[in-house]
């Protein structure tokens, strides 16, 4: 069934067209009513017309009938439309019975790569691969929802001068001794050792420098070696995935090794192209439009002066894996702000090879920083890195201490503390507008009020304490919602706009939007249930009504926190 939003546009859009073809009424939600329609003053300066008597025209064009009860025209020209309570039913009823709550599918299905979370091949993850890791996740899930292929990739960094110092270090520690250190998780203390070792002593750096060679010459035990290594870390990264709850796989992990056949490839069809420049003995690429702090023109290089290949060769070549292989129609990049011009300029060279043609969308999905409370780079008291696993049990713990006195059993608790804690962490970064950096900070994360994941899974397990009460799972939908009170028809419109929410959370790839979106849902339900008794409602009629308004809530509220990864506890 079409959302409101798209049948108000219906009747909105040849009002507008009588004036002028293909005007957009700039259509939003509205406090002071349902609706509110911009459109119609930038439409009046187009025409040279008084904006009001645009406005007069535009409402006596409008067909209302069954959908709008009342068209105000308000200030200079905007209008202010309420809806029939007859249509808001119709849309209640519909969404009650659709398993996604009424998120119209895609018109057009697209196979969607994303690419997130990329940590690094023997190195523990850290918070620095947190904001990549959740959003991505949420991207994910919801263009499924939508009925788009989604293929995860993570591009973890498996390759490079680095492995030659662990592979030699495994050597010196035997096989069994080392993957029984990599095994429980110690990543960084193998890698430290190593570090340390290439500094202090000169024949392990000609040792690991000569590893390298047989490493990038494809020698069959130094590869054997190596992938004793990246399995190990998998196996680590995949535990870190499991806390938190997030749905990458081994299956979804394909590092930058994969791409190494490709990378002549990449720089001779390029060279074929006409595209390679010679600078100082590096191959590269000048995209139109990209130039250095003195105005020259910038370098994507491609292949350095050494012969070894970059970055850049990489990115391009999974363009185009992407892209012919995978039949990828839109690509998402989960990475970090600072590297915008990287993606920018990647972006521009494989459109020139027309390894990205018109038609497929290739977005980088920028964000901020986590802060500590100083302001800066969330670090631990000691100054080092945080690590994520460190981070996530300190969560559970603190989630566990929050929930004391609740009347759990161990096995409960420990079960609600994993999921309040996962919560608190998820919705605090997602609800930050990605571009932006924001603060960690434990005691709003874990707060059971205010814009929190903990307030909104508390406001899901309060109104499923409802059916507790009544011995029943659910209510079925008998068709008979009512939308007598003021607050009941404020729940009910904020109800039908989650597919509004959706759309404007996937136009910016921003999960933030969503976060909004439920924070006020719970919002307009404490005021719902404030004003109007439910279980002991004034009569049957009334009280079926307000259960069926819990129900649809509660699936809301579980449908939108599954789509940024979190999950809605039955209990509190």
């Amino acid at each position: 069934m079409p959302t409101l939003t798209q049948r108000l546009l219906e009747r909105l859009t040849p009002a507008f067209d009588a004036l002028e073809p293909g005007a957009d009424p700039v259509l939003r939600g509205s406090d002071r009513a349902d609706y509110q329609v911009n459109g119609v003053m930038p439409l009046a300066k187009r025409l040279g017309r008084n904006p009001r008597e645009v406005a007069e025209d535009i409402v006596a064009g409008i067909d209302v009938g069954g959908l709008v009860a009342a068209v105000e025209i308000a200030g200079p020209g905007f209008l202010n439309i309420t809806l029939t309570d007859e249509a808001l039913l119709e849309q209640l009823d519909a969404m009650a019975s659709d398993e996604v709550l009424g998120i119209p599918a895609a018109t057009t299905e697209e196979v969607c790569v994303v690419d997130y979370s990329a940590p690094n091949v023997a190195k523990e993850m850290h918070v620095g691969h947190l904001r990549s890791t959740v959003i991505g996740d949420s991207l994910c899930r919801t263009l499924e929802v939508l009925g788009h292929t989604v293929v995860r990739r993570n591009h973890v960094g498996d390759w490079g001068t680095p492995f030659g110092m662990l592979i030699e270090h495994l050597i010196d520690q035997g096989e069994e001794e080392a993957v029984a250190g990599l095994s429980v998780g110690d990543l960084n203390g193998f890698y430290s050792e190593a570090r340390t070792k290439f500094d202090a002593d000169e024949s392990f750096q000609d040792r690991s420098r000569a590893r390298v060679v047989s490493l990038q010459g494809g020698d069959a035990e130094t590869l054997r070696l190596w992938r004793i290594l990246v399995a190990e870390s998998v196996r680590y990264f995949d535990a870190v995935y499991t806390d938190l709850g997030v749905l990458l796989t081994p299956q979804d992990v394909v590092g930058e090794s994969s791409y190494n056949p490709m990378l002549e490839a990449v720089v001779d069809d390029l060279d074929a192209a006409g595209l390679v420049e010679d600078s100082g003995g590096a191959a590269c690429v000048f995209p139109p439009g990209f130039t250095n702090r003195e105005g020259d023109p910038l370098p994507l290089i491609i292949r350095k002066s050494d012969e070894g290949f970059g970055y850049a060769a990489t990115d391009l070549a999974a363009v185009r894996n992407r892209v012919d292989i995978l039949g990828a129609t839109r690509i998402l990049y989960v990475v970090g702000a600072p590297q915008a011009q990287h993606f920018e300029m990647v972006f521009a060279v494989a459109r020139m090879a027309g390894w990205l043609p018109e038609g497929i969308e290739a977005v980088h999905v920028a964000f901020g920083n986590v802060l500590g409370p100083d302001r800066k780079m969330f670090k631990t008291r000691a100054g080092g890195t945080v690590k994520l696993q460190d981070l996530l049990a300190e969560g559970i713990d603190r989630a566990a201490d929050a929930l004391a006195g609740r009347n759990h059993d161990p096995e409960t608790l420990d079960l609600v503390a994993r999921q309040v804690a996962m919560g608190a962490i998820k919705f605090a970064d997602l609800s930050t507008d990605r571009a932006r950096d924001y603060v960690f900070d434990w005691d709003r994360m874990l707060a059971f009020e205010g814009a929190t994941g903990p307030y909104l899974q508390y406001a899901h397990a309060r109104i499923r304490s409802i059916f507790r009460k009544l011995d029943v799972d659910h209510v079925p939908t008998s068709g008979a919602l009512r939308l007598d009170h003021p607050a009941e028809r404020a729940l009910a419109r904020h109800l039908v706009a989650l597919p509004d929410a959706i759309e404007s959370m996937m136009e910016s790839y921003s999960p933030s939007k969503l976060c909004t979106y439920l924070y006020d849902l719970a919002q307009h339900f404490t005021g719902f249930y404030e004003s109007c008794s439910v279980l002991n409602a004034p009569d049957e009629a009334t009280r079926a009504s307000r259960l069926e308004l819990c129900e649809l809530t509660a699936s809301t509220l579980r449908l939108g926190l599954d789509l940024l990864g979190i999950e809605a506890p039955e209990r509190m």
